[in-house]
């Protein structure tokens, strides 16, 4: 394949650069919820009740107002298949009902913030932002929350919204330059109300409180915008007082959608199509290089690019999908209704059907690293010489195995759509998120910390049967010899009350100690037993595994 960097023939006049009028982008950030010592019930519980909340949950167009149900909330329902319909939407009948358990998912929304500014360099104009909605997800019995995050603007130019993809959604930031001034993330953001004030704004150029708190807590600092953002959500390795508390489950670059509708399509060069697949971000000086080697992107169009509907023909011509399973993009033509209808068209789509298999997909990988995470934290969790500590262990694995067979059959999926460019874009985005082998492997782990489990369980059940076995033996021996034929050695069946309940507590006393001393004794007594069954051992080594019962080395 030809690696041609740009898409004009040369010797051609170079065409002004493309704009793009319209783009969304759509952050979705997993987080792991930590359990809450004394709180029982679901986590959004806690946050319907946090005193001064900005989180209302959001009664969605299946349960509130018949007539908020439109056209595209149907045509994003039939996109699904009825499993998946059930995940997203719950039960019909049990939503009539009234039913908590409706639908496994809840969605709380926040209206207090109106906008962003952010600024991507330091001397760039600001760029404001309006914000769509933002969005919190929670999953009944999965301790993940997902943040989302939609933003909108109008009028940009290329390299403009490459940097706002390459940098807005970043959870603190990676580095400093010699400046003082954050690498790859946002110079500033602010959070904007209704009336244009400030709410809340970034911190990344703070940089010892950052050094400060991985030095002390071995976790990342979560930047100050974003921890507003999810406020009564606090960082679990934070000392605020919080209704909930989160751990960083993936990577700090969030997962991104964007939808850019733009002048000319087929303008865009190659280079350009990977700058957006890829989210890496402006040119250097607006050239038109690739931004990898040629040879790691020699079948980059195989890899990252759905073309179904780049072309001249059809509702939306010349439309082209991006995806690298940590983006979905999707590129098209500003003058075609059909890319622009809210209702029908792309646009609509881009929200609603692509947004939720996106959020399937992310939210199955973070699910799978919280249980992977919770196996790890029982591990270093136990220590075998206390038996707390074991206990503790095994009720944490046990509560892992249910809670994955749970999460398979309830949120697993390997099709979610007959549509075939929905199904299409699911496959491309669950090989690129590598799924089916992080499923397997966490699925191994935990059957395989089960399987232990089930073994040491066997284990105490078949030391319990030797006990039981030689202490029946060895009890034999005196039984036998007191009882031979009703025997009574001592004939005191007529005498007084006290004096039999002194010879019984003569013979209960011994008795039962030496129960216990031969239980004590059981693993080498069993040892001794299979000696003396043995017909290969000589008298003397009998002799030996009977004098090892009292001097020979501790069993293991």
């Amino acid at each position: 394949m030809e690696l041609a960097t740009d898409s004009r023939p040369a010797g051609a006049t170079e065409a002004p650069a493309v704009g793009v009028r319209h783009l969304r982008q759509v952050l979705l950030w997993p987080l792991r919820l930590i359990p809450v010592e004394g709180r029982a019930g679901p986590p959004w519980d806690a946050l319907r009740s946090a005193t001064g909340s900005p989180w209302q949950e959001q009664v969605d167009e299946y349960t509130g107002n018949p007539d908020g149900f439109h056209e595209r909330h149907y045509n994003e329902f039939v996109a699904f298949l009825p499993y998946v319909q059930r995940f997203l939407y719950g039960e019909g009948r049990a939503r009539r009902a009234g039913a908590e358990g409706g639908s496994p998912m809840r969605v709380f929304r926040r209206h207090d913030i109106a906008k962003v500014r952010t600024v991507a360099r330091p001397g760039d104009a600001p760029v404001t932002l309006d914000i769509v909605h933002i969005d919190l997800y929670f999953f009944f019995d999965v301790d993940v929350v997902v943040l989302n995050v939609e933003v909108s603007t109008d009028g940009l130019q290329m390299q403009q919204a490459n940097e706002l993809l390459y940098r807005f959604g970043r959870g603190y930031p990676s580095g400093w330059d010699d400046e003082g001034q954050p690498t790859h993330s946002m110079a500033s953001v602010e959070w904007l109300g209704a009336d244009g004030s400030v709410m809340a704004a970034s911190d990344a150029q703070r940089r010892e409180l950052f050094l400060s708190h991985v030095c002390e807590h071995r976790a990342p600092r979560i930047a100050a915008h974003w921890a507003f953002l999810l406020r009564p959500l606090v960082s679990d390795h934070s000392s605020e007082e919080g209704a909930l508390r989160y751990q960083q489950i993936e990577y700090y670059r969030m997962p991104l959608m964007a939808y850019l509708a733009v002048d000319r399509p087929k303008a865009l060069t190659r280079a350009d199509f990977a700058r957006l697949a890829l989210v890496t971000g402006a040119a250097p000086g607006n050239e038109q290089s690739m931004p990898y080697a040629d040879g790691y992107l020699g079948d980059f169009e195989q890899r990252f690019c759905y073309d179904r509907f780049w072309g001249d023909t059809g509702t939306a011509p010349n439309t082209r999908y991006l995806c690298s399973g940590h983006s979905l993009v999707v590129v098209g033509d500003a003058s075609a209704q059909f890319f622009g209808c809210r209702d029908r068209g792309v646009l609509a789509q881009f929200r609603h059907q692509h947004f939720l298999m996106f959020l399937i997909a992310h939210f199955q990988k973070a699910a799978l690293l919280m249980f992977s995470d919770r196996l790890v934290e029982a591990l270093m969790d136990l220590d075998i010489r206390d038996p707390a500590s074991v206990r503790r262990f095994k009720r944490a694995i046990r509560a892992s195995f249910e809670g994955f067979l749970r999460f398979t059959h309830r949120y697993w999926f390997h099709e979610i759509s007959e549509q075939a460019h929905v199904r299409a874009l699911w496959h491309l985005m669950a090989k690129h998120l590598d799924l089916d082998p992080l499923y397997a492997e966490v699925k191994e782990r935990i059957a395989d910390m089960n399987s232990y489990l089930d073994a040491d369980s066997l284990r105490r059940q078949a030391n319990t049967v030797v006990r039981l076995t030689v202490t029946t033996i060895f009890g034999l021996i005196g039984t036998v010899a007191t009882g031979f034929l009703g025997m009574n050695l001592i004939s005191e069946a007529d005498a007084p009350w006290p004096k039999k309940i002194a010879f019984f507590f003569m013979v209960f006393v011994p008795t039962t100690f030496l129960t216990l001393y031969t239980i004590a004794k059981s693993k080498r007594l069993s040892d001794f037993l299979d000696a003396l069954s043995d017909e290969r051992v000589t008298v003397g080594g009998k002799f030996r595994a009977l004098a090892a019962v009292w001097f020979g080395p501790r069993p293991e």
